[in-house]
């Protein structure tokens, strides 16, 4: 990525995508970068379409807008796909993270988008094996990285465990851990 990295998340409201954008910028801070994190919904409610934004620079962001241009586009529930163009805007040479059961050839396929990288992952599956509910944040934090390291998985791994064991759950802490590195392991790239 660029001295600047741009990612937009698209989720439905309760999947935790406003959540991974923060993680993934307090990693940002601890690695001294520069960072934004900030979500777009309006009224709606759980199971609504929403986006998060994240940006990490070397240097100071000046912008204080939506991600219209990402260079990468992390996709959390797969029942979006033909529903939101969440290609809208991505960098010819972007990355597209998504949940999805589906090859990276047979989503290419589907979406009709032939440029960037394509990385998928069943993030459904790995969460619902290793937290127990359908809340796929920190495991597409560690498809993500994968497929562009914009931090070390070292520090996002501490971000998660400091989150959750702040909330005072030492085994959510430990089952999201494990979602994280299973997603970093098992997502495939076309």
């Amino acid at each position: 990525m660029d001295e600047m990295a741009e990612i937009r998340w698209h989720g439905r409201g309760g999947q935790g995508a406003v959540t991974a954008s923060e993680i993934l910028a307090e990693a940002a801070l601890e690695e001294g970068k520069y960072f934004q994190a900030f979500p777009d919904y309006g009224p709606e409610r759980m199971g609504a379409p929403i986006r998060a934004y994240t940006r990490i620079g070397s240097s100071p962001i000046r912008q204080h807008c939506q991600i219209t241009q990402p260079d990468a586009v992390v996709v959390l529930d797969p029942t979006l796909i033909g529903i939101v163009d969440f290609t809208d805007g991505l960098k010819e040479e972007g990355v597209l993270v998504v949940n999805t059961p589906l090859s990276p050839a047979e989503l290419r396929s589907k979406l009709g988008f032939d440029a960037g990288k394509v990385f998928t992952v069943d993030a459904t599956r790995i969460a619902l094996d290793t937290i127990g509910r359908n809340i796929p944040n920190t495991t597409m934090i560690g498809a993500l990285l994968k497929a562009v390291e914009v931090v070390s998985k070292k520090v996002v791994q501490e971000e998660i465990r400091k989150r959750l064991e702040t909330k005072g759950n030492k085994e959510m802490a430990k089952a999201n851990i494990e979602a994280f590195e299973r997603a970093y392991n098992e997502v495939t790239q076309a």
